[in-house]
């Protein structure tokens, strides 16, 4: 990247009220953005994490919390003894681009990310291109920042259209926020993309962002797309300008500040097109479904990608959105998972909660979680997995797949169920292999492309996770591949040091002594 980031950062997604509140919980007083303890975050930068991601920050407003009270009963699958008051309303469904003040405001945000950055931990905070919350200012004092409908499209579609009354006795119908394939947000009101005016605004509100963090994770940002807000929305009349949303917005919020970070969430196969307009990370959902199916030959198909592309990737096994990994994927599952996701190139996306296994996925509404047991030995693996996963040859190595194929000529072993790739900077080499399958099996890793970096040593290879160790001759390995015998689950990261290499070193450096 050209920007001022790390190379494929690690990034920590924060649920900030149900955080502040679990904080409040543990100091036994009341803890704001501006108050959070200093040793909270350096526990995070210690582990290698790059950037925090404070999902919710902005302000909800009475609108938006009204809306999520009648939904209350829905929560109560993630929080049994919910109450009203745990009820602020929806992240997504922003009244203002203001810092909830019950949080501690844009000054206790300012304290904070100056804590964040004596720890060298960069800020991301969320911007909603698509919608605001029904209760928005701009719905009074500026209606053509929005799609319009008419009297009769809300006589018939009252789902999706809503009435403004306006101080000065008229009456807007305006659109309720949707994707093409849903509903539309009944808590939300619909921007319009192809609005001048509200692009314009879309630029001043990110230069503001800019002031107060170091990158925007973009809520569903093909929404914006010409080509997909006109399938939407061109039904009403509204045209398409010639240039598209995003490649007039993001230019102009970096000639001020260049190293802003721009992070799409996208799906519909719309990550390569979102590149080209601008934005430096984009969500890999693929990735994540074919990991959900433990799909080998469609990973390998998706990792075949040019590796500009997969550089600019943002990979997960749960955020906020998704399930919890531990639900979704059961805790060994997850671990091969969590490994594939934190060691390929790209960025990746963990999430709060995910290391000790937390299972329920909270609703974006509600600012308490559940108890629930900590699994401490998934996030001891989780410690050794990211500490791991941010040294120097993930940031600058060279990355490449291996194939595997049987052990012998039987044809099986389960070898189709294995991933294997591999990183190697100078001298410094990880082989990495993945059985995504609960079963016992054997493959050979074809390792012929690093057969010059393999001959004419014997390797010791020594898996950072577990310790488990292995010896192999690399001529051999180099032109036949590395056989390799794995339980069901089983993720490993192999560091490569060529037998003998780090005595003789120890002894040079006695020698010099």
């Amino acid at each position: 990247m050209t920007k001022n980031w790390p190379q494929n950062p690690k990034i920590y997604e924060i649920n900030t009220w149900v955080w502040l509140t679990s904080l409040s919980n543990k100091y036994n007083k009341k803890i704001t953005l501006a108050t959070v303890p200093k040793r909270e975050l350096a526990a995070l930068a210690e582990l290698g994490i790059d950037a925090i991601w404070l999902m919710g920050i902005w302000h909800r407003g009475p609108a938006t919390r009204a809306s999520a009270l009648n939904y209350i009963h829905e929560y109560r699958g993630a929080l049994s003894d919910i109450q009203k008051k745990d009820v602020v309303g929806s992240a997504y469904a922003i009244h203002d681009y203001v810092v909830d003040p019950g949080l501690g405001g844009r000054d206790g945000l300012a304290k904070l990310r100056a804590k964040l950055q004596q720890l060298n931990l960069r800020l991301i905070l969320d911007f909603v291109p698509n919608h605001v919350a029904t209760d928005h200012a701009w719905l009074v004092e500026r209606p053509d920042y929005f799609i319009q409908g008419t009297a009769e499209l809300l006589e018939a579609d009252p789902g999706n259209f809503f009435a403004v009354e306006t101080p000065y006795g008229s009456r807007e119908i305006i659109a309720h926020g949707r994707d093409p394939y849903f509903p539309g947000w009944i808590d939300t009101s619909q921007l319009n993309a192809f609005s001048p005016g509200y692009r314009e605004a879309t630029i001043t509100t990110l230069k503001d962002m800019a002031e107060q963090c170091d990158g925007v994770r973009c809520d569903m940002a093909m929404l914006m797309m010409n080509e997909i807000f006109s399938g939407t929305w061109g039904w009403l009349g509204y045209s398409a300008p010639k240039e598209d949303f995003w490649p007039y917005v993001i230019p102009k919020v970096l000639r001020k500040y260049p190293d802003f970070l721009f992070i799409a969430e996208t799906y519909w196969g719309m990550d390569y097109a979102l590149h080209l307009e601008g934005f430096d990370y984009t969500y890999d959902k693929t990735l994540y479904d074919r990991l959900v199916t433990s799909d080998v030959r469609g990973i390998y198909a998706h990792l075949a990608a040019n590796i500009e592309f997969l550089k600019k990737n943002v990979r997960f096994i749960e955020n906020h959105d998704e399930p919890r990994a531990a639900s979704e994927f059961g805790v060994e599952r997850s671990r091969p998972a969590a490994t594939m996701v934190c060691t390929l190139p790209g960025a990746t996306l963990l999430h709060q909660g995910q290391f000790t296994g937390r299972r329920i996925k909270l609703p974006v509404q509600i600012s308490r979680q559940p108890d629930e047991s900590e699994d401490m030995e998934l996030n001891a693996f989780y410690e050794v997995l990211v500490k791991e996963s941010t040294t120097a040859i993930y940031r600058t190595g060279q990355w490449g797949m291996f194939q595997c194929s049987p052990v012998g000529n039987n044809g099986g072993g389960g070898f189709e169920h294995v991933v294997a790739y591999g990183w190697c900077l100078g001298d410094d080499y990880r082989l990495i292999v993945l059985n995504l399958s609960g079963e016992s099996v054997s493959a050979m890793i074809e390792m012929d492309y690093w057969q010059e970096i393999l001959s004419p040593h014997r390797w010791q290879a020594t898996d950072v996770l577990n310790g488990v160790s292995i010896n192999f001759n690399g001529d051999e390995v180099g032109e036949l591949g590395l056989p390799i015998e794995m339980e069901g689950y089983d993720a490993f990261i192999f560091r490569l040091v060529p037998v003998g290499t780090a005595a003789k070193r120890k002894q040079r450096k006695r020698q010099t002594a």
